[in-house]
């Protein structure tokens, strides 16, 4: 596991979420991604294997980037608030930073 893009991602998460630009919960994402707000999806790394298949599958129905992060359902409740294994990034400047993050 490489804790620096651990950090990196928290850190833009948190910058995201003070922004008000996540969506959180499985729900309330999917929601966004059906409605054309979604630029991204970023998943827990110990999201379930359902939840995985669930939102690969409706992100791939709209064109939506799925990205897995390193962050745990646990993790991602501290960043937002709420514990959640999927939060949706609504914008595509905040998206591509974490495309940027996540792929190296």
């Amino acid at each position: 596991m490489n804790s620096d893009v651990k950090r990196r991602t928290a850190d833009l998460l948190g910058i995201c979420i003070k922004a008000g630009k996540t969506v959180k919960g499985f729900d309330s994402a999917c929601g966004a991604v059906k409605d054309g707000t979604a630029a991204c999806m970023l998943t827990a790394a110990d999201a379930s294997a359902k939840t995985l298949k669930e939102t690969e599958f409706l992100c791939g129905k709209y064109g939506i980037p799925v990205l897995v992060t390193e962050l745990t359902k646990a993790e991602l409740g501290r960043l937002c608030g709420k514990d959640t294994a999927v939060i949706a990034v609504c914008d595509k400047g905040f998206a591509g930073g974490f495309a940027k993050i996540i792929s190296h």
